[in-house]
C-alpha cells in the first residue's frame, strides 16, 4: 500500500492488535491536516484512540522522516518531567503500510499556529499558555542525557 493519505484498516487492525497490547478493533484512521511533513493519523479503535505517525512512502534520503528517531526521543523522554504522549509500538518493517511506522497515545489538545496567540481570548490566557511552555522547555533543559 503506498496511498500516504488512507491506511489499510483491516491489515493494520489484525497488526496493531498482535503487537500492542490491549489494541482491538480498529475502525477509522483519519489524515490529520496540516502539521508537519511526516503524514499522521487518528486512529480510533473499539479499544481507544491512537496516533500513528508514517514516513511517506517511496525512496527517501537516510535521515529523511526519520519516524524511528521520534520514537526513541519520545520513549527516552518517558520517564522525565517533559510531557510527552505514551508510546506504544514502533514498526520498521516497511512491508506492513508501505513505510515505518509508531503508534502513540492520542491527547486532546489545542493546537497555536499562530505565535502570538490571537486565539486565546484575554492576556490572562495568553500569560498561562506561556508560562506552560516555559515550564516544559526548561524540563527538557533538566533532562539528563
Amino acid at each position: 500500500m503506498s496511498d500516504v493519505d488512507s491506511l489499510d484498516i483491516e491489515l493494520l487492525d489484525r497488526y496493531l492488535s498482535e503487537h500492542i497490547e490491549s489494541f482491538h478493533g480498529l475502525k477509522s484512521a483519519e489524515k490529520f491536516s496540516g502539521g508537519q511533513s511526516n503524514p499522521t493519523f487518528k486512529l480510533s479503535a473499539a479499544s481507544g484512540e491512537y496516533v500513528l505517525r508514517r514516513q511517506p512512502p517511496g525512496k527517501l534520503l537516510k535521515s529523511a522522516h526519520a519516524v524511528d528517531r521520534e520514537y526513541r526521543v519520545y520513549k527516552a523522554l518517558e520517564n522525565t518531567d517533559v510531557p510527552t504522549p505514551k508510546m506504544y509500538h514502533l514498526c520498521e518493517d516497511r512491508e506492513v503500510i508501505g513505510s515505518m511506522f509508531y503508534v502513540m497515545e492520542y491527547c486532546e489538545g489545542r493546537i497555536f499556529w499562530d505565535a502570538a496567540l490571537p486565539k486565546l481570548a484575554s492576556n490572562e490566557e495568553r500569560t498561562h499558555a506561556y508560562s506552560q511552555m516555559g515550564k516544559v522547555l526548561a524540563a527538557i533543559h533538566s533532562v539528563d542525557v
